[in-house]
């Protein structure tokens, strides 16, 4: 059975992992102008293996995760004391300078898990920075690896298959191809709207780390939430998976397709909007969503395809996403056709 570490369950693993003399967090490493060598630097953890977390590093969860070739996900938050986040509305919260997030991939293998990355992003005075750290096989500390890293694993997915890949770590340089905005690095994931699951923020609002909890309209539904709304977890889905590039400021603007939350207008999402650039990423599809028409759809041919130049998203995965497809094909194929 595939391991799902709850918030809690992360909590009550990392007292058995070998903690530490307690450090605070190195403040300093944060706002520094380098690039430190060892995740161990930033003291983010009490222990070695990095799943006890430092005072004020806080774990999360989100309503609808990112699809990232099926490894499981463990996000924390650090606002240096002193310091508050600050919320208004449903989307990002605006971290202080001195912030971080952190966030380690891993997987179930031997009935337990092994991390492979943990990338943090480092909120400077000169603006975000993201960074790549690879684990060693002794799972002791996490290394730089500012040109990426590709890492064979083996591992069973939802549906029961084993599954062979190299699982792809980015360079630095990609990682602006999905945090960019309007040039700029910034996260994607920590939007109030996708932070409600748990009473999260009304925690956060507790332990001071934010300003105030903030009144969400539209909660994004949590994955796997059946009794949700089918639109709202197709839209939710292509906010996580897509919209951080499919936004007016992103760095997809050009195509005219627009796939955050907040988005109305149909034709921007793409129902019956033909491409901007007609091409091999279009196959003999005339429009980005089909209505009624699921196969129809440049969306789906390409969410479908591993083909470079085809598949979507370009980065951050190297098999299809079987439920979000699925996901995604229901709700195309309950749109009403328009002659």
């Amino acid at each position: 059975m595939r391991l799902l570490l709850s918030v809690c369950a992360v909590l009550g693993l990392a007292f058995s992992a070998g903690a530490r003399a307690p450090e605070q967090v190195a403040d300093a490493v944060i706002l520094s102008d380098g690039l430190p060598r060892l995740l161990s630097d930033y003291h983010f953890f009490r222990d070695a293996s990095g799943w006890q977390p430092n005072e004020r590093v806080t774990p999360y969860r989100l309503n609808m995760p990112l699809f990232s070739d099926y490894a499981e996900k463990y996000r924390f938050l650090y606002v240096p004391e002193g310091e508050q986040a600050k919320a208004g509305g449903d989307g990002l919260l605006d971290l202080p300078v001195g912030s971080a997030l952190i966030k380690s991939f891993g997987y179930e293998m031997d009935g337990k898990v092994r991390l492979l990355e943990t990338r943090v992003l480092l909120h400077r005075a000169d603006g975000w920075l993201a960074l790549p750290y690879v684990w060693n096989e002794a799972q002791t500390e996490a290394v730089l690896k500012v040109a990426g890293a590709r890492i064979p694993v083996t591992f069973t997915d939802p549906s029961g298959k084993q599954r062979s890949i190299d699982y792809g770590v980015p360079n630095k340089n990609q990682c602006k191809e999905c945090h960019a905005l309007s040039g700029e690095v910034t996260p994607i994931g920590p939007k109030a709207r996708n932070l409600t699951r748990d009473g999260q923020l009304a925690e956060f609002a507790r332990l001071g780390l934010i300003d105030r909890e903030p009144a969400v309209d539209y909660r994004v539904p949590l994955w796997g939430e059946a009794s949700a709304p089918l639109n709202d977890r197709a839209r939710g889905y292509l906010d996580v998976n897509c919209a951080h590039c499919h936004n007016i400021n992103g760095s997809a603007s050009n195509s005219g397709l627009f796939l955050t939350y907040e988005e109305s207008m149909p034709v921007r999402i793409g129902v019956n909007k033909r491409p901007v650039a007609a091409g091999r990423g279009s196959g003999t599809h005339a429009f980005d969503i089909a209505p009624g028409d699921p196969d129809g759809s440049i969306m789906i041919y390409r969410l479908n395809s591993l083909e470079p130049g085809i598949s979507m998203p370009e980065v951050g995965r190297t098999v299809v996403h079987a439920e979000g497809v699925a996901l995604l094909r229901e709700w195309i194929a309950e749109m009403v056709k328009k002659n």
